[in-house]
C-alpha cells in the first residue's frame, strides 16, 4: 500500500504539517524506509532557508536528468518548491521514473508559515527566498 494517497486522478498533495510528520517523525522512530524530503529549489534559495534533514536537488538539474540524491534512492519522496509549483514538475518527473513522490501544497512558504523549522547554510536560523 502506498504512502501517498491519490485525489482525483491526479497526484497526491500534502500539506506542510503532513509533509513534516510523514519524514521527521517517521526517521526519529527509525523507520528507515521513511519519506525523504526533497528540496528542488535553487542553490541561493537552498542556502537562505530550508528544512532540517532535507535533501537538495534542484529542479533544473532534475530536468536535465540527474539522479537522486544518495538519500532518497529506493525512497518515497516529498517534494518542496518555494511555492509548490515547481514541487508539482518534480513529482512529475519523478512517477516517470517510478518514484513514489508527493507535492507539498504551498511549498516552504507554508512550511515557514506554519511554524516548522527553517535553517540556513550554516544551520542558523533561514528565510524562505
Amino acid at each position: 500500500m502506498s504512502l501517498f494517497g491519490r485525489g482525483r486522478g491526479g497526484p497526491a498533495r500534502v500539506t506542510a504539517r503532513k509533509a513534516a510528520a510523514r519524514t521527521d517523525s517517521a526517521r526519529a522512530a527509525g523507520n528507515s524506509g521513511a519519506s525523504v524530503l526533497l528540496d528542488v529549489r535553487e542553490a541561493d534559495e537552498w542556502q537562505a532557508g530550508h528544512a532540517p534533514g532535507a535533501v537538495h536537488l534542484p529542479l533544473t538539474a532534475l530536468a536535465a536528468g540527474a539522479r537522486l540524491p544518495a538519500a532518497a534512492q529506493a525512497r518515497p519522496v516529498v517534494v518542496i518548491c518555494r511555492s509548490g509549483r515547481r514541487s508539482r514538475r518534480a513529482v512529475e518527473l519523478l512517477r516517470a521514473r517510478g518514484v513514489e513522490a508527493v507535492d507539498v501544497i504551498g511549498g516552504m512558504q507554508e512550511w515557514a508559515g506554519a511554524g516548522l523549522p527553517v535553517v540556513d547554510a550554516q544551520g542558523g536560523n533561514g528565510t524562505v527566498a
